[in-house]
């Protein structure tokens, strides 16, 4: 959920009723992060998360990322925003990885790649435990090496970008598949995620092998998430969902719009391309333009419900166990 949909009041909301809530550092600043952090723990003192966008691949091909930009003039004239410049950083990683050590999270996770195993025994030392997002079975068993604690199986049916190690091989395995490949290549516990957002969904995954389930788009309509309205109003309709670079230049799962249709060749260049287009789609998302910035969603986004997260989490968990009776009685 980084860049929006996530608060501190959703977090506390989920770890109150019982759940692991997560607080989504990409795209905020160091000192941001560390006033959510403090902010989470003034409402709750259950455990929590947070989770880190690892360091992005070597800047890709320059001048298809400025082919690209000149392609978006007139999306900046739309919305009477300009463009941004390409920039190729790593979202502030070293201060990041240093705020969550020195206050103790008690979950890290990532995604976008692997720390390194240096990194992670530094925050286990800490007493964090250890999540790394794994797209493919070859990603699963380089988590593992590097010591992870567990992994964040990422189905494709997932909403927002790919937690792939290499985004010009993304991971595009659906999600049952990919957790009995995972645990035939490693011996770690596996947090299923992508597309789920029932209890069934929930039940069905800890049938197939997960020791938990992670739940993104489906806590986006919750009053206690910072999602836009015209974002909330495309997850509760029965738009489509695709895979597209056209936003931020890596690959990402959202509800198909105007802007995905009309650029469909953006280059995997990231974040190069986020910077590019990110002044455009916050003035369409303030215009409440649904067409002019991205609207992620797995798959299953029109399941999500419009209710406080404490009682869906409530919800959820009541209907995972009447799925996993009624599946043993079956």
């Amino acid at each position: 959920m980084g860049g929006g949909a996530s608060t501190p009041a959703l977090a506390a909301a989920v770890a109150e009723a019982g759940g692991l809530g997560f607080l989504a550092a990409g795209y905020k600043t160091p000192d941001a992060v560390r006033a959510d952090i403090d902010q989470l723990r003034s409402l709750t003192r259950r455990p929590f998360g947070v989770n880190l966008f690892a360091p992005p691949a070597p800047a890709g091909d320059g001048a298809a990322v400025a082919r690209f930009a000149e392609a978006l003039a007139a999306e900046a004239e739309r919305y009477g925003a300009a463009l941004g410049e390409p920039q190729h950083d790593d979202d502030g990683w070293a201060a990041k990885l240093a705020l969550v050590t020195e206050l103790g999270v008690p979950v890290v996770s990532f995604t976008f790649g692997c720390p390194a195993a240096g990194d992670i025994q530094d925050l286990r030392r800490a007493g964090a435990a250890v999540w790394v997002t794994v797209t493919t079975p070859a990603e699963a068993v380089a988590a593992a090496a590097a010591g992870a604690d567990a992994l964040v199986v990422q189905g494709t049916e997932a909403g927002g970008h790919r937690g792939s190690f290499d985004d010009a091989a993304p991971g595009e395995i659906g999600l049952l598949a990919l957790l009995q490949l995972v645990a035939d290549a490693v011996d770690a516990p596996l947090v299923a995620t992508g597309g789920i957002a029932t209890g069934r969904g929930i039940a069905a995954v800890l049938a197939a092998g997960a020791s938990a389930a992670a739940l993104g788009t489906a806590f986006m309509r919750c009053p206690e998430s910072a999602t836009a309205p015209a974002h909330r109003a495309a997850i509760a309709a029965d738009g489509d969902t695709a895979l597209t670079r056209a936003f931020t230049g890596r690959t990402a799962r959202g509800i198909v719009n105007r802007w995905m249709r009309e650029h469909p060749d953006a280059p995997s260049a990231y974040p190069d391309v986020h910077h590019v287009t990110a002044k455009v789609r916050a003035a369409a998302r303030a215009a409440g333009d649904p067409d002019g910035f991205h609207l992620w969603a797995g798959q299953a986004h029109a399941l999500a419900r419009e209710e406080p997260a404490g009682r869906l989490v409530a919800a959820l968990w009541d209907e995972a166990r009447a799925a996993l009776r009624a599946a043993a009685g079956r």
